[in-house]
């Protein structure tokens, strides 16, 4: 986990420096400025109109009494990929419409999903259901007098 923190916190950065330098060579300066204060403009408006459709998908999923795990999985993404479009950075820039447009979005939620579900299997530190006995569980049974679950 460290070795990836690090990945992410120094080799990304570098890479994105060098992108934009090489960017700001070709086009100019000023031009690259430009172009990731535009990104970050129509990122943001783009996470908002994305987000506000992701939204009522959860609340007509809410009301149909189905549980809205792949609108959560999707405002996600998009809330990922407004972050990352607010980044100057090319790399991110790419990454946040990967994350935001629909096509892109509804093809990586699944694979967010799963992946995210595999992990908490593995910790086995989130439980769903029937609590597992242990001091917070014996606690809640002698408050109530009655066994939980």
């Amino acid at each position: 986990m460290l070795g990836r923190l690090l990945l992410l916190f120094t080799v990304v950065p570098a890479v994105e420096l060098y992108l934009l330098i090489q960017v700001g060579r070709s086009i100019g300066v000023l031009e690259t400025i430009w172009l990731i204060v535009v990104t970050g403009v129509i990122g943001a408006s783009m996470a908002r109109r994305e987000g506000m459709g992701v939204l009522a998908s959860i609340q007509a999923a809410a009301t149909q009494g189905r549980a809205p795990t792949k609108e959560l999985a999707e405002g996600g993404l998009i809330l990922v990929g407004g972050l990352m479009l607010l980044t100057p950075g090319i790399l991110t820039d790419l990454w946040g419409l990967l994350c935001i447009l629909p096509w892109s979005r509804r093809w990586l939620a699944p694979r967010m999903a799963n992946w995210l579900g595999a992990r908490v299997d593995e910790s086995e530190s989130i439980h769903v259901g029937t609590p597992r006995p242990g001091p917070a569980v014996e606690e809640m049974e002698d408050r109530f007098d009655h066994p939980v679950g």
